[in-house]
């Protein structure tokens, strides 16, 4: 019995890793979305990191001062 090859060395559609990423950022965001409710747009920029709006950093002093207040 020939051994087969893994699928991910056979299938053209995975051998493109910035496509096989995207296909499977959207599978995982649709299952989601299925299971949770939520869009899949939204979902997909959650997995992605896109569209978070990055946090103000208090300096190591002001968060001093207002932990003894």
């Amino acid at each position: 019995m020939k051994k087969q090859k893994p699928l991910i060395e056979t299938n053209p559609y995975l051998s493109n890793p910035k496509k096989y990423r995207k296909a499977l950022i959207l599978s995982v965001a649709s299952s989601a979305a299925i299971e949770t409710g939520a869009s899949v747009e939204s979902i997909v920029r959650i997995l992605t990191g896109k569209g978070k709006k990055k946090q103000a950093k208090k300096s190591r002093e002001a968060t001093t001062r207002s932990s003894r207040t």
